[in-house]
């Protein structure tokens, strides 16, 4: 039998005390999110309502199939920075005319949906997951362009947009753009480069620069309707292919639109009727990972809370403890899952990683990386026994595996076994983390012991008399920055993962993910690894 026998105990108290722990910082989690969810903020909320207008996941869910779950992807981008929490822009993943899509909407409460540099970096990001995944993209655009004040980190970089785009469009991934207002500058080429327009009468306006700026280039009086309005390019320039009366009949023409798209998946989605649900209660996910991370647990325990009927076939359960790697299926699809159990890597953990990659990409079968890792381990030992070329084999494994990588940090990922784990770095094509997660070089006391060690020697080397008081005051201060900057929703504020989610959320988020991943063609890599270091 494979599956998973569960000692978890939710009477006991220390599941009480991670339950207490993790709850508390979802608490946390969602005071940020919310101020996603608040654009602009209340006076520019109720602004665009008085003109009759939408908010931006209005949109989406008037967009969306009834009944149906939107994936929203990186929504605390910006956050710790001087740009408002959600870079003025919505992106996910949802399913329109029983097509999955991936989803832009502007968020014109937020000056006016103009793009700032953390804008670019959503958009990309989305862009990225939307083409590996071959998803048809519906761009909802009400935008005043690049937010002028930034225009030094935005213009350069941000013609990409525009490039991919096209490159969607050449690989013959539908485009569609649903122009609701201000679509100006170089925002206009967004319907311009897209494959299906639609526009809203007496409300968009697309045009490459607006009647001031006419005024000045070429002493040209104009008004917005003639110059970039949506009946003018319904008519006149042809830009439109659809004009709509209002907001809810262009979300229907899109609609309409995709419907008509002919498109179908790569792959089969499996027969919800035959998933099994996992045997443990997924509510019990909130009180497995410590709140002190040093504390180690056991991943099975998070396996056997999200894959099909809990059942998990784990293979060299004797080798490589600290690893714990095997295959189940989730929602249906299969998956190769590798998690980590005792936090370190050691070389058995390495070889043993590196053979069950190989075994995936032979099989074609999509990986799972459950991080709660501080790295691959060091000593003279450990040095003199191969950790170096053993933990090289394994992200050399990871770095040409080609079949879809998963990523899910649930607790330490620290150091280069955030690598082999396939971190961001690594392109998998999607990472997500839980609140309890934590993310740098290295646990932030080792790091500022390291720089304390070096600084006594430098001090000593030089023959001057160490600052044990200042030394003290420099660790704390070093440990209180790295723990800061360790933090989910600092990560997350970064793009360096896909969002922060619930626990309790993560068997739901993953089968969106292998979803999508199922709508596009993939084939495991048949050697072309390399050369391992044996």
């Amino acid at each position: 039998m494979t599956v998973l026998a569960s000692s978890l105990d939710p009477a006991s108290t220390e599941y009480a005390e991670h339950r207490e722990a993790m709850l508390a910082r979802l608490d946390e989690l969602g005071t940020e999110q919310a101020k996603a969810l608040a654009g602009g903020g209340e006076k520019y909320v109720q602004r665009h309502y008085k003109r009759g207008k939408l908010l931006a996941r209005e949109r989406i869910e008037l967009l969306l199939d009834p009944d149906t779950p939107f994936l929203e992807l990186s929504p605390l981008a910006a956050w710790g920075s001087d740009y408002p929490v959600g870079a003025s822009m919505v992106t996910g993943i949802g399913v329109v005319e029983g097509v999955e899509c991936l989803i832009t909407a502007n968020d014109p409460t937020v000056r006016g949906g103009a793009s700032n540099p953390w804008t670019l970096k959503k958009a990309f990001r989305a862009h990225e997951i939307g083409h590996a995944n071959r998803l048809p993209s519906i761009h909802l655009v009400e935008s005043g362009g690049a937010d002028l004040p930034s225009q030094k980190e935005i213009f350069i970089p941000g013609g990409a947009l525009f490039k991919h785009l096209t490159q969607s469009s050449a690989a013959g991934i539908p485009t569609v753009a649903v122009v609701f207002g201000n679509s100006t500058a170089g925002g206009a080429y967004v319907p311009g480069m897209s494959d299906h327009v639609i526009m809203v009468k007496e409300r968009a306006k697309v045009f490459l620069g607006g009647p001031p700026l006419v005024k000045m280039a070429t002493g040209e009086e104009s008004d917005d309707e003639s110059l970039g309005g949506a009946e003018m390019h319904a008519r006149t320039s042809g830009l439109a292919d659809y004009l709509a009366e209002d907001e809810h009949d262009a979300l229907r023409q899109a609609r309409r639109v995709v419907s008509r798209l002919n498109w179908r998946k790569e792959y089969a989605d499996p027969d919800p009727v035959s998933v099994a649900e996992p045997k443990y209660d997924q509510d019990e996910l909130l009180g497995i990972v410590p709140g002190d991370l040093k504390k180690p647990f056991d991943p099975r325990e998070v396996i056997a809370r999200i894959v099909d009927g809990s059942d998990f076939d784990e293979f060299k359960p004797l080798y490589g403890p600290s690893l714990v790697t095997g295959w189940a299926a989730l929602h249906g699809y299969p998956v190769g899952i590798l998690a980590n159990a005792q936090g370190v890597l050691f070389s058995e953990e390495s070889q043993k990683a590196a053979q069950f990659i190989q075994l995936a990409n032979q099989r074609d079968i999509p990986l799972l990386f459950l991080h709660n890792t501080t790295g691959y381990m060091v000593g003279k030992e450990y040095e003199q026994g191969g950790i170096i070329k053993h933990g090289a084999m394994m992200i050399n494994a990871v770095s040409n595996s080609r079949v879809p990588h998963l990523s899910v940090l649930m607790g330490a990922s620290y150091g280069a076994g955030h690598y082999g784990m396939c971190g961001r770095a690594y392109d998998p094509r999607f990472l997500f983390a839980w609140p309890s997660a934590k993310s740098a070089v290295m646990g932030p006391q080792q790091l500022a012991g390291v720089l304390s060690i070096v600084a006594r020697q430098s001090a000593a080397a030089k023959g001057q008399p160490y600052d044990d008081e200042a030394d003290a005051a420099l660790r704390a201060m070093v440990e209180q920055q790295i723990e800061s900057e360790s933090l989910p929703m600092f990560l997350s504020g970064r793009l360096y993962d896909d969002g922060v989610i619930d626990p309790r959320d993560t068997r739901t988020v993953l089968g969106l993910c292998l979803s999508a991943i199922h709508t596009a063609p993939y084939e495991g890599a048949r050697g072309g690894f390399g050369v391992f270091r044996m």
